[in-house]
């Protein structure tokens, strides 16, 4: 048992030192990963040659599609928006609503951040808000720490959905019971953020004082929607709801807010745009919202008229041999590619400079396909030969019924080495799963505290501060904003892991 233990650990192990203490680009660390494991996979494991190609190419294929898929089409999203210069009406009408920097961060790194995650991720949502919050004389460290802090929660549900569904995939659950329990876990640390937002936007807790109502509420819009719609909709709109629904409220509460002389941010001018203006710049934003919900679980017809254009094969060759899905229609990576483009047209761009951008992201995209791809192979080889199960058997035997309370910290390391939610869930997915069954607990929850431990890694990862420090210009900034970011991190931490085992012990979802 612990020798099968030490091999299963092998590439896991490499990934981290590889990615930490090496330095290694992630592509390549991911693919030597990914030899690794097949190689113990075939030797250590008598896991069949074929099986273990087989298993390698339904990995790599997964990687690609739809996940590899759906990035690039939220990507194309977001360079349309800049391209047409949308986004920049977009950042004047939040920018136009208050001189409180306090409720500006509410607007900004917490609402339009969340939405940036909701829709595009991969950073957006760190570095935009950051730069914009230094246009207010927020101090340029502070306003990367805030937009880290920020860019938590929304990223369980960032890029549509993606870590969400792909959690649910790897682990074999339900995708929409998966995304409901993960919102409800997350829905406390929905309402604090926001707290911790306005205290370091305001050098401390009694910055609180005159605006914890909008804040609360800042809170409370993004958590209630984000619920509702994971529970009856499905994982891909719960974060967009969220954040549109919070953006609004605090925008509303704002416009009625006394701004406060000693929090007034540095403002300059800020171009006025019309209704018909800010709905044209939304307009792509509006159309992935439309067409996503339109081919949900909600209406049935359409549905089952875009799913009825799905391809299934078998891949994998080994025993219990599921079919790969290409349902190429109803992918939201179709989704969002056909409601962008007809945003684009709407917003004045021509169909060649349209094709153009995305020609130039699917050229880009290349060392992100190759990661992807191999940590999804890695995932898929380790669970075929039985080294995640190994790997969870031994945690179990050490830690016993006090494994769930660990189950975040995992998370947040896979999110950590990767910088990816959805990469902490292709690798640990299936071993939460594994260890819940051992010990007779619900999976779903278990493996939800995955993707909550995963935001939290988001904070601290190597390349969520990269992209913080190239936002603010400060690149050589990154060991004193991983400093800030950590101590929250840690608080973060600690409260998910104790808060998720203490109401899982208590609805009965983990008991022994």
């Amino acid at each position: 048992m612990w020798v099968k233990f030490i091999f299963a650990l092998i590439p896991i192990v490499w990934l981290i030192v590889s990615l930490t203490a090496m330095k290694m680009p992630a592509a390549k660390a991911a693919v030597i990963s990914l030899l690794l494991a097949v190689f113990l996979a075939i030797t250590a494991f008598k896991l069949p040659v074929v099986d273990t190609l087989t298993g390698t190419l339904e990995g790599i294929l997964g990687g690609l599609f739809p996940i590899v898929y759906i990035i690039v089409a939220a990507m194309f999203t977001s360079k349309v928006t800049f391209k047409s210069g949308a986004m920049q009406k977009i950042q004047d009408m939040l920018c136009g609503l208050t001189t409180d920097k306090r409720v500006l961060v509410l607007l900004i790194a917490w609402g339009f951040g969340g939405f940036l995650e909701a829709i595009a991720g991969f950073g957006t949502a760190v570095a935009i808000p950051a730069s914009i919050l230094m246009t207010f004389g927020i101090d340029p460290i502070e306003a990367s720490v805030i937009c880290l802090v920020a860019n938590t929660t929304p990223t369980a549900f960032g890029a549509v959905g993606l870590p969400v569904i792909t959690l649910a995939q790897t682990a074999g659950l339900n995708v929409m019971n998966t995304a409901f329990v993960v919102s409800l876990q997350l829905g406390v640390l929905i309402l604090i953020i926001p707290y911790i937002l306005v205290g370091l936007a305001g050098g401390g807790a009694k910055a609180i004082k005159g605006v914890g109502f909008i804040t609360f509420m800042s809170g409370l819009a993004f958590a209630l929607p984000q619920i509702l719609i994971a529970k009856f909709v499905g994982a891909e709109l719960p974060a967009i709801a969220g954040a549109i629904v919070c953006i609004l409220v605090t925008a509303l509460l704002a416009k009625k807010h006394k701004d406060a002389p000693e929090y007034a941010a540095a403002t300059g001018e800020v171009a006025k745009h019309s209704a018909g203006e800010l709905l044209q710049a939304c307009a792509p934003f509006i159309l992935v919202f439309v067409f996503v919900l339109a081919a949900s679980s909600l209406f049935p017809a359409i549905n089952s008229l875009l799913n009825s254009a799905t391809v299934k094969f078998q891949v994998y060759t080994g025993k219990n041999a599921g079919q790969f899905s290409l349902n190429w229609l109803s992918s939201p990576g179709t989704l969002i590619l056909l409601a962008t483009f007809i945003g684009a047209l709407i917003q004045g761009l021509s169909v060649k400079e349209t094709l153009g951008i995305l020609w130039d992201l699917i050229k880009g995209i290349g060392k992100t396909a190759v990661t992807i791809s191999a940590i999804v192979a890695l995932a898929k080889v380790m669970g075929y030969a039985g080294m995640t199960s190994a790997i969870a058997v031994v945690l179990v035997k050490i830690m016993g019924p006090v494994y769930p309370l660990i189950a975040p910290v995992i998370g947040a390391l896979g999110t950590f080495v990767t910088g990816s939610d959805t990469s902490s869930n292709i690798l640990f997915a299936k071993l939460q799963a594994s260890a819940a069954q051992s010990l007779g607990v619900s999976q779903t929850w278990v493996v939800a505290n995955n993707m909550v431990g995963a935001t939290a890694g988001k904070m601290i990862s190597p390349q969520s501060i990269t992209v913080a420090s190239t936002a603010i210009g400060q690149e050589g900034s990154e060991g004193t904003i991983l400093k800030q970011a950590f101590k929250w991190c840690g608080i973060y931490t600690v409260i998910i892991c104790i808060f998720l085992y203490v109401v899982g012990l208590a609805t009965g979802q983990l008991h022994f």
